[in-house]
């Protein structure tokens, strides 16, 4: 029975950069639908109802994957008659091309680029969100990734992330084995719960950052919203 009284360090297939199409587009494709089936995107549209959006803001998704919550939350603004603009970034060369080839439009773009390394400038996004990305990082590369999305934020962060419970481990390991294709889903998918967080280690990281200005609210199945504002 593994440890749920720590972050796990192991690391998943999907942290290799260099997964090639055959390998990663199957995968990415079932992440949409277990997003989906799991109410992930549910986190991203209940934050919003919290925060001011307009036309022409930019949302700017970092580690994007193959582009899924862009175009559900293009979808969702649309219902809204709200006009945003979209950028997905990834630094794995075939999740962008998944995501160019299945959701880029007019409004969204995706572009090739590793977040702790890119130049961003100061409030460059209006907003800069992120989905089951933050936990593939240590705590310490954790507090330089949030505070390089803070930097590029104007008006907020939005961390869409697990939480690491063992209902939850279960869970998703007994879902992956009956619905799952993929060999990596049903292996990534549990250490993903593994390297996640509890609700104290995310205070303790932010407290350590400094930062005051936010919001942690946990939300079905095993999700954490975390809002930071500026």
């Amino acid at each position: 029975m593994p440890s749920f009284k720590h972050r796990s360090t192991a690391l998943e297939i999907m942290d290799d950069f260099s997964l090639d199409q055959q390998a990663i587009h199957p995968v990415l494709k079932e992440l949409e639908v277990i997003n989906k089936l799991l109410g992930g995107f549910q986190v991203f549209y209940n934050a919003f109802k919290k925060l001011p959006i307009q036309d022409k803001d930019i949302i700017c998704d970092w580690g994007c994957g193959g582009g899924d919550s862009l175009k559900v939350l293009k979808k969702h603004f649309r219902k809204r008659k709200i006009y945003p603009h979209f950028i997905g970034i990834d630094a794995t060369p075939s999740a962008i091309s998944f995501a160019k080839a299945h959701h880029e439009a007019e409004d969204i773009h995706f572009s090739l680029a590793d977040v702790l390394e890119e130049p961003f400038l100061a409030e460059e996004f209006d907003y800069v969100i992120s989905s089951l990305f933050t936990h593939h990082f240590n705590d310490d590369e954790w507090k330089k990734l949030v505070g390089r999305m803070l930097y590029a934020s104007k008006k907020a962060v939005i961390i869409n992330d697990l939480h690491r419970h063992w209902l939850a481990y279960y869970s998703i390991g007994w879902l992956t084995q009956i619905f799952s294709k993929s060999p990596m889903v049903k292996h990534d998918s549990k250490l993903s719960v593994l390297r996640s967080f509890t609700r104290k280690e995310l205070q303790t990281l932010l407290a350590q950052m400094g930062i005051k200005k936010y919001s942690i609210k946990w939300m079905w199945a095993f999700r954490w919203q975390i809002i930071i504002y500026k």
